[in-house]
């Protein structure tokens, strides 16, 4: 890795640090300057994170994307923009600290990491397909990110949040349940549509729309999970905290089949484990 992606992960790491503090301190009181501050934080630190993005990408010449260090630091960049999404849509920052919290330590995983240096991609992956595939994913992967946040904040206090200080909407309560359910549905729908690219995908590559590689699986366990979740919810007249609870158990599928696959006897079969 070159001292400027070195640098770059660093200042990155520091912005969102310094985000996730001020988020925190709106906790105690939120004046003027920490409602301008965090966001400006987080927005200096996602610029940041998109350069390093950029230059690996010129520097590579292929989207980077293939060893787990370069997924590290798409994650930390789908979740500063997707927090972003949210507090925007949502009119609220109470889930401020655990996103910069979750970027900053991507990153900071990033950093730690041995496979920094650039690894050829291999010819399957060299498709049209691949970026779609991998970046929808991990848009997804963010979101329901957000969602466990807001999920063991509701598990912790169940009773809607007002926010007696100015926020966005001054006195307003802030309904933990109402931003888990959005965040769920938001990572839903881009984990269906990277399922259906990556079928595709695999058509085009292996000849078969599914080989059960032990990742594919894995996505689908997840999806399936998050189904239920749908389907409880809308169907089934779930609330509450035995959705909370859900969604805890979903996100630990999501990790296991992005950090997990390598403790399965089968993952050297696979093209989708990060070594």
């Amino acid at each position: 890795m070159s001292h400027l992606a070195e640098a770059l992960t660093l200042v990155s790491v520091a912005l969102y640090g310094l985000a996730a503090l001020l988020y925190a301190l709106m906790w105690l009181g939120n004046s003027r300057p920490l409602r301008l501050g965090a966001p400006l934080a987080l927005g200096g630190g996602l610029l940041v994170n998109l350069a390093q993005l950029v230059s690996r990408w010129l520097e590579a010449d292929q989207p980077p994307f293939k060893t787990l260090y370069e997924s590290l630091v798409l994650l930390a960049a789908c979740i500063g923009i997707v927090y972003l999404v949210i507090e925007l849509v949502y009119r609220a920052r109470i889930l401020g600290l655990p996103a910069m919290l979750g970027a900053a330590g991507a990153m900071l995983y990033a950093f730690s990491r041995h496979d920094k240096e650039i690894v050829n991609l291999p010819p399957a992956l060299q498709s049209g397909w691949f970026v779609p595939h991998v970046v929808v994913y991990f848009f997804g992967y963010a979101a329901l990110f957000v969602a466990f946040c807001a999920a063991v904040l509701y598990l912790i206090r169940p009773r809607p949040i007002r926010i007696r200080r100015e926020d966005l909407i001054p006195g307003e309560k802030i309904d933990l349940e109402k931003l888990l359910d959005g965040s769920v549905r938001f990572g839903f729908v881009l984990l269906t549509f990277g399922l259906l690219v990556g079928a595709v995908w695999a058509k085009a590559a292996w000849g078969d729309y599914w080989v059960w590689d032990p990742k594919e699986t894995w996505s689908l366990v997840t999806w399936l999970v998050f189904a239920a979740y749908l389907h409880l919810h809308y169907l089934g007249g779930w609330r509450g905290q035995r959705l909370a609870v859900l969604v805890v158990v979903g996100f630990a599928a999501v990790m296991f089949t992005y950090l997990g696959m390598n403790l399965l006897p089968t993952a050297e079969q696979s093209a989708h484990v990060y070594q």
